[in-house]
């Protein structure tokens, strides 16, 4: 017997005041179940109760995190808004890079979805964040992804693994967009709680940028792309049984299913939609679907909105009128279209063979009504579902174990001068799966469709072309270290985004703008919401320091395993210009007889470090020290030796320390080196341990031609930046640290290239350029 769906109607809701409703299954506290009962002056109907709750929700309404994120606002100089077109609040932020052109980039969560369902829930992250520079009226040029997973031993993180990267490939090589860098961190703490990060960017000319705000009473509300569906509803089927159908609740998929074939086709519509100025504003449909896109739409606009439900297309006919405003389906866009433009606008979608439907229009009541068969199913102000949620102020409370944490040095663990000891830590350290080859999960990725790929794996950032003519791109890094993090989050946080900023400037781009995405444990947690205040102010402090905006991103708390939360794990992301790409700086040597430079300063600072992790097991003790000032020097030294084509090659020191990175080096291109390390010990009053495997910040490692050498070195002293000479390039494929061991490339490679495979299967073979 097929049951009829009855809406629960506004004029219902008014005459059934006691009703019970199914709020805290929701998500919803009570006091705020009250709060909604007093903004609307009666009880919701379940319509109303579907949008207050998925969009009051942590993920939509940041408000646990939103009196925090004010900080990055606040700590905003004129020096940052120079090139800031569109900041925070957006879908996401642009940047002027230059000759006319905008970029637009931002990165994006989707966690808990890539837990229980690994592909579908990577795949729709990918997709997600791309719609999200699609609706800024850029075209999408470069995808970067940034995973964590569980320890890579455990039975269940090769399912994870296998799952998240499959979806991540099958869904960006399918849009035909390079991925052209990220991270892939394996550790227990992330074995329940994976985090899929994902970070897309976009290019359009100035004139072309466009914001999701509907105004212009009489415009029409357009819903396009593919067909609303049952999946990533989550909570709405409760609702069905709350609204007068015996049937009870069906079950519905939790997480998304993604077309990215779908989502090519919606890209080139969009495109083509706002070439042709056919468009006032295009919103996407992610997370909260058609709430989320009316509230925020109507929100934005200071305008009002009147939608029948019943005119959206439906893959699943059986969809209740709560289901359909909560689906998250994916490839789905919402425009707002003059009338008069209407037909052009259907002749555009029809081209494209993209399904389109009319639901309503743009009114000037500040109202948003939503009808089912003509009855009033929701009646709000839109301001108070997407703008004027909750705003929590969450205990915060220092942990109670940090200062024992902190107290446990790694200055206090054995540490050898035995040249066998050091040379088998190397070997560990080059086999560990944090530092090793990560060619089993690049390789399934496309890195030079669209041919405007300058830089991607393994070098320090992605770097894409932006202009054909010019030469002008943009450079990309992401970079958070958790073990950092729960040391000590404010540093921990600066760390993040001076190593992001440190792999940008080493490829001969400008740092210039900032994304972030802040993964955290529960909220509720006072010990967590310490950890996101410190990182906070850590980022926005840093940020302000390094005069690099933060132009978008994304909170996502509730990581944990059971009561266990996650370490602090910010990922920060750098975007940098550089004028003309062919000028780019590769991370390794290509050529011998080359020497050999050591930018910065070694400090015993082992602390949270690979060695203390790979060697030793061991965390505790407090992070290195982050000398900001001293970064942006390093950075303009970097574009000044770029700009005299002083030197060949840099590579930032990070994980893993001076050894990882002499090892790193020699792997790039099959080109050996001759290091020594006495005169950098005596002069930075650190032991041998130190010298190879401290994870000291603000150092890179530098070529130079022979021919510039007396240059590079007064450039270096012009500039105030300590140098040192510690090794040349050499014609043998070999890695000779003086003293201590030699490896040949092929050693390295092996060690480097085993781990990965040895859990996961066969590396496929590499997508050549």
């Amino acid at each position: 017997m097929t049951i009829e769906h009855v809406a629960d109607t506004v004029e219902n809701a008014a005459a059934t005041p006691d009703r019970e409703q199914p709020y805290e299954a929701l998500g919803l506290k009570p006091e705020e179940y009250a709060e909604i009962r007093e903004i609307l002056g009666r009880r919701p109907t379940s319509g109303e109760l579907a949008m207050y709750s998925v969009m009051w929700s942590e993920h939509c309404s940041y408000k646990s995190s939103k009196k925090y994120l004010k900080r990055f606002g606040e700590k905003v100089t004129d020096e940052m808004r120079e090139r800031l077109m569109v900041g925070m609040g957006q879908n996401a932020g642009v940047v002027d890079v230059g000759e006319g052109w905008a970029v637009t980039f931002k990165v994006e969560s989707h966690n808990h979805p890539s837990y229980i369902e690994p592909f579908q829930g990577a795949a729709t992250g990918v997709g997600g964040i791309v719609r999200d520079i699609i609706s800024m009226g850029a075209r999408p040029v470069a995808i970067m992804d940034q995973l964590r997973f569980g320890a890579i031993d455990d039975p269940d993180t090769a399912r994870v693994v296998h799952g998240v990267t499959a979806g991540i490939s099958s869904y960006g090589n399918s849009l035909g967009l390079p991925n052209i860098g990220g991270e892939t961190v394996f550790d227990s703490c992330y074995q329940a709680n994976p985090l899929v990060n994902a970070l897309a960017v976009g290019v359009m000319r100035h004139e072309d940028i466009r914001l999701a705000n509907a105004t212009g009473a009489g415009n029409k509300v357009v819903l396009f792309g593919a067909r609303t569906g049952g999946d990533g509803i989550g909570g709405a089927s409760i609702l069905a049984s709350d609204s007068f159908s015996d049937g009870g609740p069906t079950k519905r998929p939790a997480v998304q299913v993604g077309d990215p074939f779908a989502e090519k086709v919606l890209i080139e519509c969009c495109l083509e939609l706002y070439s042709g100025e056919l468009v006032e504003a295009i919103q996407d449909l992610g997370a909260a679907g058609i709430s989320c896109a009316t509230s925020e739409l109507a929100a934005n606009g200071g305008s009002g909105m009147n939608v029948e439900l019943t005119s959206v297309l439906l893959r699943d006919p059986s969809l209740t009128a709560e289901e359909i405003l909560m689906s998250e389906s994916q490839e789905r866009m919402m425009a707002i279209v003059a009338p008069e433009k209407l037909d052009a606008f259907l002749a555009v979608t029809g081209k494209w063979d993209v399904e389109t439907s009319v639901l309503g229009e743009v009114t000037g009541d500040g109202r948003l009504i939503i009808t089912w068969d003509g009855e009033t199913i929701v009646d709000v102000d839109p301001s108070t579902v997407a703008v004027d949620g909750p705003v929590y102020d969450r205990p915060v409370a220092r942990p109670t174990w940090i200062d024992a944490l902190q107290d446990d040095s790694a200055g206090a663990l054995p540490r050898s001068n035995d040249p066998e000891v050091l040379k088998k830590q190397l070997a560990q350290l080059v086999a560990s799966p944090n530092l090793a080859d990560t060619s089993w999960i690049t390789n399934q990725y496309d890195y030079y469709v669209l041919g405007n790929t300058a830089l991607s794996f393994p070098d320090d950032a992605g770097m894409i072309r932006v202009d054909e003519q010019s030469g002008l791109g943009v450079s990309l890094a992401t970079d958070c270290n958790g073990r950092f993090c729960q040391l000590d989050p404010y540093q921990g946080a600066q760390i993040a985004l001076a190593e992001a900023y440190r792999n940008v400037a080493v490829t001969g781009a400008v740092p210039t703008a900032v994304t972030d995405c802040l993964n955290f444990g529960s909220p509720e947690n006072p010990e967590v919401m310490w950890q996101f205040s410190q990182t906070v102010d850590g980022l926005s402090d840093a940020c302000q320091e390094l005069a690099v905006p933060v132009t978008g991103g994304n909170v996502s708390f509730y990581n944990q395993t059971g009561d266990t939360p996650i370490h602090p794990t910010p990922v920060v992301g750098v975007m940098g210009i550089i004028d003309d790409v062919s000028r780019r700086i590769p991370s390794g040597w290509q050529d011998a007889g080359e020497n050999i430079y050591l930018l910065g300063i070694t400090a015993g600072e082992l602390s949270g470090s690979a060695w203390a992790d790979v060697i030793h097991g061991h965390l505790g003790g407090t992070p290195p020290v982050v000398d900001l000032p001293a970064h942006k020097r390093l950075g303009g030294l970097l574009q000044a030796a770029r700009d005299e084509w002083l030197i060949s090659s840099a590579h930032d020191l990070s994980e893993g320390g001076l050894a990882l990175a002499l090892a790193e080096g020699v792997m790039r291109f099959g080109v050996g080196a001759r290091v020594w390390l006495s005169e950098l010990m005596t002069r930075d009053g650190v032991d041998l341990s130190n010298a190879l495997f401290s994870e000291s910040t603000g150092r890179v490692l530098v070529t130079v031609p022979r021919e510039e050498d007396v240059k590079f070195r007064g450039l270096c002293e012009g500039r105030g930046y300590p140098v040192m000479r510690i090794g040349v390039t050499d014609t043998e494929s070999d890695l000779e640290i003086q003293d201590v061991c030699t490896f040949s490339a092929a050693e390295l490679r092996e060690l480097s290239a085993s781990t990965l495979p040895k859990h996961f299967g066969p590396t496929i073979a590499e997508q050549k350029g």
